[in-house]
């Protein structure tokens, strides 16, 4: 039997974001999720390197790669990973011991995922980055500044003639 759905992250496996979406896919999340061996990380600076994930994420297993998040357009990090180790447990034990720590003074998110296929380490958002990015209204240093919404507002109307 598998275990109610709530809207509270567990921390012992997918989160109810993550049981959402690949329960749109036709299966339940469960039987999707439960031999994963793929993370997805976000909130990520967009100065992190792969070698500074690797040195934190292989304290819960070895890894078999981590594929870096691009901007679409511009094919530079925007702000989220994936994490692919060899084993489930392994993914598991980083999902309980290390989401949620601090990696270039931001708290990553982590999450397990159906599996990495090519296209999906590109940004969604429409300037090619992550949309969350795009909908941001502070000064962020860590992810490039402002977001695309405060730099709209900034930028004088232009009229039309």
């Amino acid at each position: 039997m598998e275990p109610p759905l709530t809207s509270v992250k567990r921390i012992d496996g997918p989160s109810a974001y993550m049981i959402r979406k690949c329960s749109r896919q036709g299966e339940s999340a469960y039987k999707i999720l439960q031999d994963s061996r793929t993370l997805y990380v976000g909130n990520l600076s967009f100065y992190t390197s792969e070698e500074q994930i690797a040195e934190l994420f292989k304290e819960a297993g070895e890894i078999k790669r981590i594929i870096m998040g691009l901007d679409r357009f511009e094919k530079t990090p925007c702000g989220f990973c994936f994490v692919e180790y060899f084993d489930h447990e392994s993914a598991l034990r980083c999902l309980k011991y290390i989401s949620g720590t601090k990696l270039d003074e931001r708290i990553v998110r982590a999450d397990l995922d159906p599996g990495f296929e090519d296209g999906r380490q590109y940004g969604r958002g429409t300037t090619g980055g992550q949309v969350r990015d795009e909908l941001r209204v502070d000064y962020d240093p860590g992810r490039g500044g402002y977001g695309k919404r405060q730099i709209d507002d900034q930028e004088p109307k232009r009229r039309k003639i």
